[in-house]
């Protein structure tokens, strides 16, 4: 080989640096492919989805009541008519007409229902005859009476001029006398027969059954065709027709635990709230405290009266009530919405609480929160029912997965 081109021979370096820095490049992309997967796993697991999801337990946010705060004493009771009756007839016989039914408003005399009468109206009837055949045996006895006076009178002035015998007078004064007496017979016959005709009528009076004062029918006992008895005595027969209610006399009857019965009084202010009107209070007062323990339950009956009565309240409704130890004033008569205290906490030193939502724990800041009891009030946009986490783990954080506890 000629050395001139021996010279020139040469190892040809771009066929190695390619390789080379395609491997590079690799290197490179492969370090920030693993950085940035470095970093998702950090912030997924920061953000709690590599973790395990954490057992809480949740509490609701509440409408709370300003009366919460000051309520001294709460209790259990019923509404109950202080005037109720078991309406019933004093005499006996089967019922042919029912005037009422569930629900009637009456008044204080009307007619509930009618019983069978005829007999007693035939009664009536033979009473009022012999009351008129009294009274024409009183006219006439009167008329008799004025012809003898008249009579007595003639012959004694003409017994005293001794124009007529003694005897024709005093027969004259007898027979004065006998017609007075009559009279007063027919005038005492005739009070009888009043007595009679009056008890007869009381009698028919006895099967209309009325009402005893203003009030609603709540049941009906009874039947058209059944046999109405007084006191049920009859075999199969019905006492008590109708029971209704003086509505405008509801109280709530409770019983209050006589280590407790010093913390109320007459008059004390409280609010009652019934099951069957949800979330509503009525404000009352203490009316009565029965004078006499029960001494097998160890209770004091308090009776509670209603500012205004709601026509929605009914006889038997089941009642909360709670003694207050001051009353409300307007504003205070509104709820307002609240979390218990014992679901606030602090992250990054910052106070607040977890709502529980979408199993996950989302944090809500409430760096200066107002108390109402042991509640913290919330402003809109959160809302009754809502699930926050109740006494949350100091591990808890911001958007992590939850479970809520059986």
């Amino acid at each position: 080989m000629e050395p001139d081109r021996l010279s020139k021979l040469a190892i040809e370096r771009r066929e190695f640096t390619g390789p080379q820095r395609r491997r590079w490049v690799r290197r490179v992309v492969l370090g920030g492919l693993l950085v940035a997967a470095v970093i998702v796993l950090a912030q997924l697991y920061h953000q709690g989805v590599l973790t395990p999801a954490t057992e809480v337990k949740v509490t609701s946010l509440s409408l709370v009541y300003p009366s919460q705060v000051i309520t001294d004493l709460n209790s259990s009771g019923y509404v109950v008519p202080q005037s109720k009756a078991a309406v019933a007839s004093k005499g006996t016989g089967r019922l042919i007409a029912l005037e009422v039914r569930e629900g009637s408003r009456v008044k204080q005399g009307d007619i509930l229902a009618r019983l069978e009468s005829e007999d007693l109206q035939a009664d009536v009837h033979q009473t009022r005859s012999q009351l008129a055949v009294g009274r024409a045996a009183l006219a006439q006895s009167q008329s008799e009476l004025d012809t003898a006076e008249k009579n007595w009178h003639r012959y004694k002035t003409l017994a005293e001029r001794q124009l007529v015998a003694q005897a024709d007078a005093d027969i004259a004064r007898d027979r004065w006398a006998k017609a007075r007496a009559g009279v007063e017979s027919a005038r005492a016959n005739i009070k009888a027969l009043e007595a009679a005709a009056e008890r007869a009528e009381v009698l028919l009076e006895f099967m209309l059954i009325r009402a005893p004062f203003d009030g609603v029918v709540l049941t009906k006992n009874a039947d058209i065709g059944e046999v109405v008895a007084p006191f049920g005595s009859a075999t199969n027969a019905k006492a008590a027709v109708v029971t209704m209610a003086d509505m405008g006399t509801l109280l709530v009857e409770t019983d209050v635990s006589e280590a407790f019965i010093s913390k109320v009084r007459l008059g004390q202010p409280c609010e009652v709230q019934l099951d069957a009107l949800g979330r509503e209070r009525f404000p009352g007062k203490v009316d009565i405290i029965v004078p006499t323990a029960d001494r097998t339950k160890g209770t004091v009956l308090v009776k509670v009266s209603f500012d205004q009565l709601d026509p929605r309240i009914l006889p038997e409704m089941s009642a909360r009530v709670a003694f207050l130890n001051r009353p409300l004033s307007l504003a205070e008569n509104q709820p307002v919405l609240g979390v218990h205290r014992d679901a606030l906490t602090k992250v990054d030193g910052t106070q607040g609480f977890f709502l529980a939502k979408d199993q996950r724990a989302q944090w809500v800041a409430l760096p200066q929160p107002e108390f109402l009891g042991d509640y913290a009030i919330l402003a809109p946009p959160f809302k009754a029912g809502d699930a926050a986490v109740l006494k949350p783990p100091a591990k808890l954080r911001p958007e992590a997965r939850i479970k809520v506890a059986d």
